[in-house]
């Protein structure tokens, strides 16, 4: 974090990254004279709800940040600005997007819990734009133009106003990542029958983890007189990037217990201020994430730590049992949407875990042109072999199925059934 004090005394001369978060209601000028260095800007947190007309002097930025400000309308200044890559206006206040904002170099476009009720036609010459982040807004239609974007991969419609499945998604050649919980188009989860833990039996100890939809504590359950260890996730009230936190409780039950899940134990009930929250089972400590999240230049791919490396035969375990629980989630409807090795979790002894489902949601498979969002997660695992094989030593088998799933012709890829299948008689 910097401070508005530094940047008028030049000590941020040559700096190629910038935040401020100092209540700001106007865009400081003196930010202009990083203009020939600044790369990255975030703003957010603050009071701004306008940009200056002048930003396009900042020839060289790349990112901008302005999440948690009160803007009511996308700036239309975003479009003119020449290196633009990624722009992220989460949780404000917007209500309309001109034409003229939409920036056609964009990769990466976040406008996560606004008021939303229309995207312009304009998104569609976005030729670059692999991720757009629409969840908690309040649209009722998407914009066929966005057909014409050909490498856009992960998109999030989550918690918004739509009342029919836009079906040319079915046949985006790229896309892999999609989330569309929480639509009146939807159908509901069928929530299978669970057991119901009360507040007042659960002892929550350490804090094992947080991710945008909740909090993950080690905890321990008294129940007819026995102690038994677990884990609990209580789940947040806010919007996150992928949908309700609500919808992911409901689909983490539908999951129900499969090997290669975890295993649920209960959902929490009588909490004292209500929070929702589920019971897991506690993994050993031996189980470790096999990826990390995307970054900025990797947009839609997870990278690894440096020397991360796994032995073939662990690569395909991983595949053959991510590809089972994927078969097992679709033969009930079910869509997983965030289908990465950041959500896969492993151990020494090769058991493997996939885990997080924020993105996910129920589909009708009785409808045959639905039948086709298997085929988009299809993609997602097509990547995930990607990355195995990136790990490990290449294996034929793994690439040969990785193509077949990549296929830019949707209904040409593979089935799950058909993956695990290709994958066992190898």
């Amino acid at each position: 974090m910097h401070t508005l004090a530094q940047l008028k005394a030049g000590a941020l001369a040559g700096n190629t990254t910038l935040k401020l978060c100092e209540n700001l209601s106007h865009f400081p000028e003196e930010i202009f004279t990083l203009a020939n260095t600044l790369e990255v800007l975030d703003l957010s947190g603050n009071q701004l709800s306008a940009l200056p007309y002048n930003l396009p002097q900042m020839k060289k930025l790349r990112i901008l940040f302005c999440s948690g400000n009160p803007f009511t309308e996308l700036p239309s200044v975003l479009g003119a600005c020449p290196s633009l890559d990624i722009v992220g206006f989460k949780a404000c206040n917007i209500q309309h997007v001109p034409d003229a904002a939409i920036n056609t170099n964009l990769r990466w476009l976040i406008l996560t819990d606004n008021k939303i009720k229309q995207l312009p036609e304009a998104i569609g010459k976005c030729s670059r734009m692999q991720k757009l982040m629409l969840a908690g807004n309040q649209l009722t239609a998407l914009p066929e133009t966005l057909t014409q974007c050909t490498r856009l991969e992960l998109l999030r419609i989550s918690a918004n106003q739509l009342t029919q499945f836009p079906y040319f998604l079915l046949s985006m050649p790229r896309l892999a990542w999609l989330a569309c919980s929480g639509n009146p188009f939807c159908v509901p989860l069928v929530v299978q029958p669970t057991t119901y833990i009360p507040w007042h039996n659960i002892s929550i100890g350490q804090k094992l983890g947080e991710g945008a939809s909740g909090t993950i504590f080690r905890a321990r359950l008294s129940q007819a007189n026995t102690q038994t260890d677990a884990a609990v996730k209580m789940f947040k009230a806010n919007m996150t990037s992928d949908g309700n936190p609500d919808d992911e409780m409901n689909a983490t039950i539908a999951a129900g217990n499969y090997p290669g899940l975890l295993q649920m134990m209960g959902v929490v009930s009588h909490h004292p201020n209500g929070q929702k929250g589920i019971v897991m089972q506690l993994l050993n400590e031996q189980y470790h994430v096999l990826g990390l999240p995307p970054t900025f230049t990797s947009c839609t791919r997870d990278v690894f730590a440096e020397g991360t490396s796994i032995t073939p035969q662990l690569a395909r375990h991983i595949a053959i049992t991510v590809a089972n629980v994927c078969a097992h989630l679709h033969a009930h409807g079910l869509l997983h949407g965030d289908l990465y090795a950041h959500n896969i979790l492993t151990d020494h002894d090769s058991h493997t875990i996939l885990s997080d489902f924020g993105a996910a949601f129920y589909y009708n498979r009785a409808d045959k042109q639905m039948r086709l969002l298997e085929k988009i997660e299809v993609a997602a695992f097509g990547h995930l072999l990607q990355d195995l094989i990136q790990i490990s030593e290449p294996e034929d088998n793994l690439a040969r199925i990785s193509e077949l799933c990549t296929n830019t012709c949707v209904d040409d890829r593979p089935t799950f059934a058909s993956i695990v299948q290709q994958l066992n008689q190898a």
